[in-house]
C-alpha cells in the first residue's frame, strides 16, 4: 500500500533509515572515525571527544544492525571496528558536510 504522502513517509523506506543514520551525531562521528583505518573500541572513544563507552557500544552494535560497520575478534581481547562497504559509501557526504561546515564558520 503506497502513502499518500508519499514513500519517504512509509516506516521501511531506506531513505527514511538513512536520514535516521545520518541524523544521529554519534554514528556519523563514528562512521567519519572509521574512515580512514580500523579502530578499537577504546582509540574510539579516545577520538571522539565526550562520547561514553555505554553510548559508543550501543551505536557500533546499530551501525553493525544496518550493515555499516563490521566488528573483528582477532582475540578475545583484541576487537577492532571497520567500515563495511555500504559504510565507506556515507564517507564522502560526510566529509563534504564538515568541508561546508568549516567553510561556513570562516
Amino acid at each position: 500500500m503506497q502513502n499518500a504522502a508519499g514513500p519517504a513517509f512509509l516506516a521501511d523506506c531506506p531513505t527514511r533509515l538513512a536520514v535516521e543514520i545520518i541524523s544521529d551525531k554519534w554514528a556519523v562521528l563514528v562512521l567519519f572515525g572509521l574512515s580512514r583505518q580500523p579502530r578499537r573500541h577504546g582509540e574510539l572513544a579516545g577520538l571522539i571527544g565526550g562520547i561514553s563507552r555505554k553510548v559508543l557500544t550501543q551505536t557500533l552494535r546499530r551501525l553493525q544492525q544496518y550493515g555499516l560497520v563490521e566488528r573483528h575478534a582477532e582475540a578475545p581481547r583484541r576487537v577492532e571496528y571497520s567500515l563495511t562497504d555500504l559504510g565507506r559509501t556515507l564517507v564522502e557526504p560526510i566529509e563534504a558536510a564538515t568541508a561546508a561546515q568549516a567553510r561556513a564558520e570562516g
